[in-house]
């Protein structure tokens, strides 16, 4: 994963022939997918998967300061990660007057400076919505800054966002299919930007006049593009280099199928799939699960499609997920090996890069310390 997250784009990779969530992805649906399509892309992933899966760690800009997610930036890289990515969050998913501190600093000002404490890891966001608050001229600027500085090693996560960080700026939330509209107008920009052209534009949603970025790089950083459903996925396979999805066992089959889908009707070669679930660890069981609670709001799918931008409202719809549903859609607990399970059991959905993302309240570099120590060996073993 060294160089450009993942280190090289799937297709040039060496071949041999779980329950998880947040990644912030977009929605929508598309023509209705057979099961056997769907079981079929797992196993087209499977066939393409790399010799050595690459191993990122997501950093929660919601819930802990920039100061912290340094630190932790520099703990991932020495724990062996390939990776380190963060949150791109205006607000936090849970009210922090009731409940956990929250922080939300701005990720790009954060990449920048991450960038300058480590030395390897790949860099990037997790993802960046391009619906409203962020103009893609500016966000392709901003990828290739972060490449500028750091040769080899930026990357770019995209998606629709949720509400919560497009209402606040301004935005009236609008339907799924929408958000997809500007999703697909966006990107289209943005690529066409690092592909070094001159970009006029008029869509629906979004225009340039003659935009062009100045920076000469020798390497265009790869755009991945979250998706929850077949038709995010199928333009994700149309435009980016790459589907970042839920490592759900239940909804990743269908979004690798609608990837695959997209980049074969483009005429395209298909990029990375990477998966991502939410972990916490701690020295008990009940401290891991007490240091995550405040995140049980990601596992509310109108948070992400429907006008919820309250922080409070989202916390309180949170809450009112179990326990043990929580557990299960996550990595929660004390024991490594438990964590090496459930990351192998992700990598047979046919993944080439697996995303955790740190909500350990209770210790986060504890987390990273232990997944340095004991999960990646093992996995890498």
């Amino acid at each position: 994963m060294a160089g450009n997250y993942p280190a090289a784009p799937a297709s040039t990779r060496r071949r041999d022939g779980a329950d998880w969530f947040e990644a912030g992805p977009a929605s929508g649906t598309a023509a209705p997918m057979s099961v056997i399509e769907s079981v079929r892309g797992v196993l087209w992933a499977r066939r393409r998967q790399p010799d050595e899966v690459a191993y990122g760690v997501a950093l929660a800009h919601e819930r802990f300061g920039p100061r912290s997610l340094l630190e932790q930036a520099v703990a991932a890289e020495q724990a062996g990660f390939d990776a380190v990515c963060c949150s791109d969050h205006l607000a936090p998913w849970w009210d922090p007057g009731q409940g956990p501190p929250a922080a939300c600093a701005n990720t790009w000002v954060w990449l920048g400076a991450a960038g300058q404490r480590t030395q390897r890891v790949s860099l990037g966001s997790a993802v960046t919505a391009i619906v409203h608050r962020y103009n893609p001229v500016v966000v392709a600027q901003q990828v290739a800054t972060l490449e500028a500085l750091n040769p080899g090693r930026a990357f770019l996560g995209v998606g629709s966002g949720e509400a919560m960080n497009e209402v606040p700026a301004g935005m009236e939330w609008p339907a799924v299919s929408e958000q997809l509209e500007r999703v697909e107008e966006a990107l289209g920009i943005i690529t066409r930007l690092l592909d070094g052209e001159t970009v006029d534009f008029t869509g629906r949603h979004f225009r340039t006049r003659a935009a062009r970025l100045y920076l000469e790089l020798d390497r265009r950083p790869p755009v991945y593009m979250s998706a929850f459903g077949p038709e995010a996925a199928e333009i994700a396979g149309r435009l980016a280099d790459g589907v970042w999805t839920l490592a759900d066992p239940q909804r990743a089959p269908e979004v690798i199928a609608a990837y695959r889908r997209g980049a074969e009707q483009a005429g395209r070669e298909p990029g990375e799939i990477i998966l991502q679930g939410l972990a916490s660890w701690a020295p008990d069981d009940e401290a891991a699960l007490a240091g995550a609670r405040e995140w049980k709001g990601t596992l509310v799918d109108r948070h992400y499609t429907d006008p919820v931008f309250d922080p409070a409202e989202i916390g309180a719809a949170g809450a009112q997920v179990s326990d043990a549903r929580f557990k299960m859609m996550g990595l929660i607990g004390s024991d490594p090996d438990q964590h090496v399970r459930k990351i192998r059991a992700m990598q047979q959905l046919g993944a080439t890069a697996i995303v955790i993302m740190n909500v350990s309240g209770h210790d986060p570099l504890g987390m990273l310390r232990v997944y340095g120590e004991q999960v990646l060996p093992q996995l890498r073993g």
